[in-house]
């Protein structure tokens, strides 16, 4: 009998095929949280015994000294004007040591940890992107990563200190005109052939785009597919796709132009071979790796889409909150700050939260790299959900600051990053297809507990495997579906929880939430099975189920880490109600849409009814907008925890600097402005901004002259801080070109319409 359900499984194409790209990518890395959570019962006392880590003294001395002069010598705002990095700045990368952050000691480099690593770029790539993929590129994916794991000794020794020092400024060649997001269908090819003298070499052919750093990169590590017709290394004649190492000045290779990316104009651009001759000795891990190019860059994107990229989101939704919680404070209208607007409150808490939530999610998830885990579904994750998140957030610091969000020029803050956020979005995995095909898609094969064994047993014609992960698949979803049913009922109080206190609710509901993830997961893969590849709606869904259990997970996970501060429970319940009505959201949207005979109709009607009546959360409440607003409206030890790791500038420069100066200045004239609203509620001094009542203030001895010159500064710098940079018609439209007519004349600053 199992025999012939296999066999019908198999013809009728019930379970999901697995190409070799795709099994390489399955198989690399590690199942980490995401598998408790596939289980339907997460056993999340084990899970917060997960290491959440600290700096080390050296690192965090790094941090805090050269990484911070780094960003204090940098011009952002010329930087993205001439689309230039100034060469006293590449220096000082160099010098340092930033090129070398993940080489190993022995080989020169700093040999930092992840956690580190992911410090440092949250820091300068939030400051400036362009002087930041210096610091990014050659720690990420590319020639030092490969070879610490895949290169030969001899590789080791002649390219690893060199690149720690900078003598090499690394680029990864992987894009094509026609391989993006299917990275593995590039067409740059590699003939392998015997030369005059006898020797064996490679001819390549390639044009890769969008490569950054390759208009200045001097060492090239390129993907491409190796083609070895008299099988002269031994590997067959088309191994696969193999990764080599090029050096600028090869005959041949072409690089230099540059493309124009979208906000800050950090170094991209093409890079062009033709008929390029290479030794098989330029291969990663030498002749021995050629066709094991693909399984490389799997195992090493399993771990590391967790760290560059959303280390510059997550340091960029840090930077907001600096920012944004400030000026809502720092900018008055109808009389009063407008962050104690609600409207505002309500854009400035987000903000807040997501900060909190997510640099949660960061120290967790690199505390787990750097302690053996390679979760590539979680990397995948955290990629597409951080640079989705901070976009949104850009966008609703930049509603906050309004007209100084929207007029350019060196004094605003957030428009650049506002700008240039499609990048990462775009980068290193569309988010679309991260969404839709990598998420649920490996997350369903590999983390569920009996999916891959049985798609193996099929794919091995193992009955007995496949009558055992059967029937215990039967089991597990029988037990999910009982499970759902008594959580659902308890609205999760028969799950219990590791922690008692006003955060249990939370682990409660998320294994309520668990139960009925593994239950829809299993009723996806029963009926709907292969065709759910081409269900990218239906499976994004199941993406952004499985991502915020993950974030609301490391929300609380940072919440213990910490020390379980009272002051953060309102930044840790908004998270979690947030994260778990996004949970709800995308479980409505699974019931919708789930295309199955009766199975599809149960779920998009009796089971919906109940869904809908009886959810997960309805976000957070706006009994909790101001709390959690007010955590980044005032200097303070809550204050800096969020922004921690961000780079401060230097007082009174333009931007930042002045808006955090007026900031520093009106906390310090609080205790007066205090004073001041208590005499105007006994009607000791007419109603008003304090600013208006300075003057009658002193003369009634209501504050001291001291306390008057401390509101008078903070006024001043707050008016200071609101002003828009204002330009002449001749640097507005460059030397040489005319103005309209009637542009000529002074330039005078006017109130936006």
């Amino acid at each position: 009998m199992f025999s012939a359900l296999m066999n019908f499984m198999r013809s009728n194409n019930l379970l999901p095929s697995i190409s070799d790209t795709e099994r390489q990518a399955l198989e690399a890395g590690t199942v980490w949280v995401d598998g408790q959570i596939f289980s339907g019962n997460p056993d999340f006392r084990r899970m917060l015994d997960e290491p959440y880590s600290r700096l080390s003294e050296e690192e965090q001395a790094f941090l805090d000294g050269p990484a911070e002069e780094l960003c204090r010598m940098v011009d952002a705002y010329q930087v993205e004007r001439t689309r230039k990095v100034p060469d006293e700045i590449i220096d000082y990368i160099r010098q340092q040591g930033f090129m070398g952050m993940i080489v190993p000691r022995e080989y020169g480099g700093k040999g930092f940890s992840t956690l580190a690593v992911s410090a440092v770029m949250a820091k300068v790539n939030a400051y400036s992107s362009a002087v930041g993929t210096f610091v990014v590129i050659p720690n990420s994916l590319g020639a030092a990563e490969l070879l610490k794991h895949y290169g030969t000794e001899e590789q080791k020794r002649e390219y690893l200190p060199k690149l720690a020092s900078g003598e090499y400024i690394p680029c990864f060649g992987l894009t094509e005109p026609t391989a993006g997001s299917d990275a593995a269908s590039i067409r740059a090819e590699g003939v392998v052939f015997r030369d005059d003298a006898g020797e064996v070499k490679i001819r390549l052919n390639f044009r890769k785009r969008y490569i950054t750093l390759a208009p200045v990169a001097n060492l090239i590590s390129l993907a491409f597919r190796m083609h070895d017709p008299d099988d002269l290394l031994g590997m067959g004649e088309r191994p696969g796709i193999t990764v080599i190492m090029l050096k600028k000045g090869t005959p041949g290779l072409k690089t230099g132009d540059h493309h124009v990316p979208i906000g800050d104009g950090f170094y991209n651009g093409p890079i062009v071979g033709e008929d390029v001759i290479a030794s098989p000795d330029q291969i990663i891990g030498g002749p021995a790796y050629a066709g094991q190019g693909w399984r490389m860059l799997m195992e090493q994107l399993a771990g590391g889409r967790a760290v560059s990229l959303p280390a510059g989101a997550i340091g960029g939704m840090k930077a907001v909150a600096a920012v944004t919680g400030a000026y809502s404070m720092v900018r008055y209208q109808f009389g009063i700050p407008i962050g104690l607007m609600e409207g505002v409150q309500d854009k400035v808490a987000g903000i807040a939260a997501m900060a909190y939530l997510f640099e949660g999610a960061r120290v967790f998830t690199c505390s787990a790299i750097d302690n053996g885990q390679q979760p590539p579904v979680v990397s995948a994750l955290m990629k597409a959900s951080s640079t989705e998140v901070v976009q949104r957030l850009l966008k609703d610091g930049m509603d906050v600051f309004s007209g100084a969000g929207v007029m350019q020029g060196p004094n605003n803050i957030l428009g650049s990053g506002y700008s240039g956020a499609p990048v990462g979005i775009t980068v290193e995995g569309a988010n679309i297809m991260t969404r839709t095909l990598m998420i649920f898609g490996q997350g369903a094969t590999r983390c569920h507990p009996y999916a891959l064994p049985l798609v193996r047993a099929v794919e091995s014609d193992d009955v007995k495997a496949f009558r055992r992960n059967l029937l215990d698949w039967l089991k597990h979803t029988l037990a999910n579906w009982g499970r759902t049913r008594v959580r659902g009922i308890t609205r999760g109080y028969s799950a219990g929880s590791p922690v008692e206190g006003p955060t249990a609710t939370y682990y409660r509901r998320l294994a309520w939430a668990s139960s009925r993830y593994a239950l829809l997961t299993d009723l996806a893969m029963y009926f709907i099975g292969g065709k759910l590849k081409a269900r990218g709606n239906l499976t994004g869904r199941y993406a952004d189920a499985l991502t915020w259990q993950v974030l609301a997970l490391s929300a609380l996970r940072r919440y213990e880490a910490e020390g379980r501060r009272e002051e953060d429970l309102p930044l840790v319940r908004y998270a979690c109600e947030y994260a778990l009505a996004r949970i709800q959201e995308a479980f409505e949207g699974i019931h919708a849409n789930f295309d199955a005979p009766v199975v599809g109709w149960w779920l998009r009607w009796p089971a919906a009814l109940f869904l809908r009546l009886n959810p997960l959360s309805r976000g957070p409440g706006d009994e909790l907008i101001p709390q959690v607003a007010a955590s980044i409206q005032s200097l303070g030890d809550q204050y800096e925890r969020i922004t921690q790791g961000m780079a401060r500038p230097q007082e009174g420069a333009p931007g930042a600097g002045r808006l955090l100066r007026a900031f520093r200045l009106q906390h310090e004239a609080q205790p007066a402005a205090a004073k001041i609203a208590r005499a105007q509620k006994v009607r000791d001094l007419p109603r008003g901004p304090a600013y208006e009542q300075i003057g009658l203030a002193l003369e009634k001895g209501i504050i001291s002259e001291t306390e008057a010159q401390q509101l008078r500064q903070a006024h001043e710098a707050a008016l200071e801080a609101i002003e828009v940079d204002v330009f002449t018609p001749e640097e507005y439209f460059g030397p040489g070109v005319k103005p309209a007519h009637g542009e000529a004349g002074p330039a005078v600053a006017a109130a936006g319409r």
